[in-house]
Order: structure tokens, then C-alpha cells, then sequence
């Protein structure tokens, strides 16, 4: 498969965390269009991380799966160094991991509970995963690290999905902009904002959702995991140089 010379990431090594499935696949399936290999990381869907790397092998790409639990702490060390020894290195790395609060069986939990998944898997496992991965990648002399936050955070959404998410996606955010000055130059950092981006939560949402989606959204529509995907693929390619430190909202116009 011929790549295009523009974001263009042949020979490049990706790891993707969460990526079995929404965005995580598609950036994941993105990055291997760019002409990057791609390591697939999942929790327990290893039907579903198998599939899409077999998609990404027969766009010609070198995949793999690698599974960790991200909620314990004491996987984190193992998840990287596998993850390095598997190609030998590592260039970029996407922290696309997070709680499912919405569709998943923690939505019943109560909103303590719920804070605790978040701080323990979005926030911890972003902070460390990023922070030792960077430090690895300013010994190689190179490398880029993308997080992703949410674009209501630092804008404020009623009720307590609204809070807890702000809560955790706020925290990514702001230290992706001081992690980027911390590796600077040789590692670059950025975050994406996504804002209502279609997913399964999205598919099944009631009609008074889909009505706010379009109000909110000066686009009048729902996003998709791939117009995330394609920021990812610009923002981790050789033609994003210059940018770093930088939370970008993908959100279809969207500011309130």
C-alpha cells in the first residue's frame, strides 16, 4: 500500500493503548495507513485486538497484540518493557486508554466508585505510562507522545458524568502541556480534546442527545473515531514538527 508523502510515518513504531475497538482502533488503523507499525494494546478483548491488527497486517503494516490491565499499577513496568523489546523501540505512543462509565458495567457504580476507576486508569495510567515512556524516548533522542483529553473539560458540563470527566480529562490535559516542556526538545507531547464523537454510547444515545449534538455542534453532527484518528496521524508525523504541548479540540466547531 502506497503512502502519501504528507504525515507520512514509514518505519515509524506505535504503541496504541486501549485500541481493540472506537478510537483507539481507528487511530490505531490510521497510524498504519501512514505506514507505521503498530502495537495493539487491549485489556481483555483479545478476540477484538487480534482483528485489528490483522487488519493493519494486510495493509501491508507489522502488528501485534500486548495486554494489560492499566487499573494495576504493578503492570505498568512489564507492559513497557514488552512493548520496547518487541520492534527493538518505540516512536510514538497514544494514550487512548480509559474507564468505560457510560455503556460498560461501571456505569452502576456510584460516583465515588466511579472517580476512583478514573484517577486509577485515565489519569494515573496516562501520567506514568507517559512519563517513563518519555524518559525512554529522550534516551533513544527522539519520539512523540499523544494523550487525549475532552473538549468540555475546561468549559464545564452539568451533571455528574460532566464532573467526573472534567475532573480526570482536565488533569491529562494540563499535564501533557508540562510534561511537553519537561522533554523538550528531543520528545514531543500534544493532546486531542474530542468533543461529541460517535462511538457506542453515541449510537444508542436517546433523541433528546442526538437534538443536543446538533445544537451544540456548529457542524450539526456527531464526530467520528476517524476524524480523531486523522488529527492523531497529522500530530504524530514529521509535519507537526513544531507543535508541542498543545491540546487541540476536535469538536466540530463546538464552544460552549
Amino acid at each position: 500500500m502506497s503512502v502519501s508523502s504528507f504525515c507520512n510515518l514509514t518505519g515509524k513504531k506505535v504503541l496504541v493503548t486501549g485500541s481493540s475497538s472506537g478510537i483507539g482502533k481507528a487511530i490505531a488503523i490510521e497510524l498504519a495507513k501512514a505506514g507505521a507499525d503498530v502495537l495493539i494494546h487491549y485489556r481483555k478483548s483479545e478476540e477484538a485486538a487480534e482483528a485489528v491488527a490483522s487488519m493493519i497486517q494486510k495493509l501491508g503494516r507489522k502488528s501485534e497484540t500486548l495486554s494489560a490491565d492499566l487499573a494495576c499499577l504493578e503492570n505498568y513496568e512489564t507492559f513497557i518493557d514488552q512493548a520496547f523489546q518487541t520492534w527493538g523501540q518505540l516512536d510514538i505512543w497514544v494514550n487512548n486508554a480509559g474507564v468505560d462509565l457510560l455503556t460498560g458495567s461501571d456505569a452502576k457504580l456510584d460516583y465515588g466508585q466511579k472517580l476512583e476507576k478514573l484517577l486509577d486508569v485515565d489519569v494515573r495510567g496516562t501520567v506514568l505510562l507517559s512519563r517513563e515512556v518519555g524518559l525512554r524516548m529522550q534516551q533513544q533522542g527522539s519520539g512523540c507522545i499523544l494523550n487525549i483529553g475532552w473538549d468540555q473539560s475546561d468549559r464545564g458540563m452539568e451533571g455528574a458524568s460532566g464532573e467526573l470527566f472534567s475532573t480526570s480529562k482536565n488533569a491529562i490535559m494540563g499535564f501533557s502541556r508540562s510534561l511537553a516542556v519537561s522533554l523538550a526538545p528531543q520528545v514531543r507531547v500534544n493532546c486531542i480534546a474530542p468533543g461529541w464523537i460517535l462511538t457506542a454510547w453515541g449510537e444508542d444515545a436517546s433523541d433528546v442527545w442526538q437534538e443536543r449534538v446538533k445544537r451544540e455542534t456548529p457542524m450539526q453532527c456527531w464526530g467520528t473515531p476517524e476524524d480523531i484518528a486523522k488529527m492523531a496521524r497529522f500530530l504524530c508525523s514529521d509535519d507537526a514538527a513544531y507543535i508541542t504541548g498543545q491540546v487541540i479540540n476536535v469538536n466540530g466547531g463546538a464552544v460552549r
